[in-house]
């Protein structure tokens, strides 16, 4: 990850301190298990450096911005870069404490204490990765007010005081618009520092594109990529809902027409049918068609 990095020409400091962090705080061997391994890059040169240097100066992370924008791909790079353990926690309306602290249970006959994600990060000295941070209810939130700011311990009732590793962040992210989604209350957002996630520019979801599909034939690449904008703008002029409008269901197109499946079928499985409107799925069809051939096969996409 560190030679990505300085290919992608971020600061050279930056990266000096990165490997410095990485050589400091060595992993035992049962942690190493836990570092990330993504199997996407993110592109974006001054994101990294804000990110790199936040995490750097000790801060916590809330990376928010709309859909398809890395949020997630992100949040994995700088674990992975870093060195770190990763522990990911999901938020619903039914998160509480006991679900991200840990909770007693019944085990050989005796009441043993089960650690949850956030006890484990904070002892461990790892990232926590919240995700949709803004759907959980403050009451779960609360019991991280006291790990995000400079006390950097967890003390709730009912439990006993953990203090956390020096090297432990938390980076949370957050979509605008879903449903259950809400605004983070004025305490927990002054916690974090926030990066507004930019859409990816089409140069670096060419680069994307290449490096995940490099036998993709470049007329084929550009003309996937355009779909990809041709298809943000129909979202943003109201044309269609952002159920389309997904980076992943692209990939996952590509990865179905590369296993073979003609083309008009992998992008109705991976972006088509994420809208469940007759005439929506029609507008998406007519804008993939002025770009890729439903007919595509294998053999025309990909070289040998």
């Amino acid at each position: 990850m560190l030679e990505f990095l300085e290919a992608e020409g971020i600061d050279p400091a930056l990266v000096r301190e990165i490997r410095a962090f990485r050589e400091k705080n060595p992993l035992t061997e049962d942690m190493q298990a836990r570092v990330p391994a993504p199997r996407y890059r993110y592109y974006g040169k001054e994101i990294w450096e804000h990110a790199a240097a936040a995490l750097l100066c000790g801060k916590n992370l809330l990376l928010t911005g709309g859909k398809a924008t890395g949020k997630n791909v992100l949040s994995e790079n700088l674990a992975m870069a870093f060195g770190r353990p990763a522990w990911n926690v999901s938020f619903h309306v039914n998160v509480d404490a006991a679900g991200l602290i840990g909770s007693d249970t019944f085990e050989d006959g005796q009441v043993r204490f089960r650690p949850g994600p956030i006890y484990r990060c904070a002892q461990s000295g790892g990232f926590g990765i919240l995700d949709e941070i803004n759907m959980a209810k403050n009451e779960a939130l609360a019991v991280l007010h006291s790990a995000l700011d400079f006390r950097r311990v967890i003390d709730v009732p009912g439990y006993e005081r953990i203090p956390m590793a020096d090297t432990t962040r938390f980076i949370a992210t957050m979509n605008y618009g879903y449903a259950g989604t809400r605004e983070l209350n004025e305490a927990l957002t002054s916690r974090f520092a926030v990066i507004q996630m930019p859409t990816i520019s089409p140069e670096n979801l060419d680069r994307l594109l290449a490096g995940e599909f490099p036998a993709l034939k470049k007329k084929y690449r550009e003309q996937a990529g355009r779909l990809f904008f041709d298809l943000q703008k129909k979202c943003e002029n109201a044309e269609i809902s952002t159920k389309a409008l997904d980076l992943r269901g692209l990939l996952d197109a590509l990865d179905l027409m590369r296993e073979g499946v003609p083309a008009g079928a992998a992008l109705d499985m991976g972006i088509t049918y994420k809208a469940f409107d007759g005439y929506e799925q029609g507008l998406i069809r007519d804008a993939i068609a002025m770009r890729l051939s439903a007919k595509l096969t294998r053999a025309e996409l990909f070289s040998e």
